[in-house]
């Protein structure tokens, strides 16, 4: 990223802590950072294609600095630790017309970490690919889930107890719905 485009990625950040994504301008952007209109249009198409950039921008940086989740509660943890890290701003995105693109991070993310953590956990099992591809969409969408849930909240509640008490109560499931897929796989 530029200096440019710093600034201008920079600025909108600010704006979007402190208030919701619809009540945001091209113009309070460019006025914020001292650049002009044709200056963003060079570097962004609109805000929405700046939103896209930064959200993306943002998950990468968190998947990248922490290793394989070791389990669910580790899954859970990343994506509570993108949200709050941005928890005002995920806020304004997430209640805003133009969610659609942190739905579609918070997917990407949640992906990424579920098929970590199912290739970690079942390094040792052979499993057929039909199996895999409907634990880690099933793991998908439960973290997704549990996600919104707690977005639909404001945030409001402990996430973090939560999801360790929740994988506390269904502790060992998923190894055994591993084993049994390992079982069931046919004998070469």
């Amino acid at each position: 990223m530029n200096r440019t485009e710093k600034l201008i990625v920079d600025a909108f950040e600010q704006l979007l802590a402190e208030k919701p994504l619809s009540k945001i301008t091209v113009r309070e952007i460019v006025d914020r950072c001292g650049v002009n209109r044709n200056t963003f249009y060079y570097h962004f198409q609109d805000i929405p294609t700046l939103l896209e950039r930064i959200v993306k921008e943002k998950a990468d940086e968190i998947l990248q600095n922490h290793g394989q989740p070791g389990s669910l509660v580790d899954c859970i943890h990343l994506m509570i630790q993108y949200c709050a890290s941005y928890r005002r701003s995920i806020l304004h995105i997430y209640r805003s017309v133009q969610r659609e693109v942190f739905l579609q991070t918070l997917e990407h993310v949640a992906l990424y970490v579920v098929e970590e953590f199912v290739t970690a956990a079942t390094e040792d099992l052979s499993i057929r690919a039909e199996d895999r591809q409907l634990l880690i969409r099933y793991y998908k969408c439960t973290l997704i889930g549990v996600i919104l849930d707690w977005l639909d909240a404001g945030m409001n509640y402990d996430l973090p107890a939560a999801s360790a008490r929740v994988c506390d109560l269904f502790a060992g499931s998923s190894r055994r719905a591993f084993l049994k897929c390992a079982a069931e796989q046919p004998q070469l």
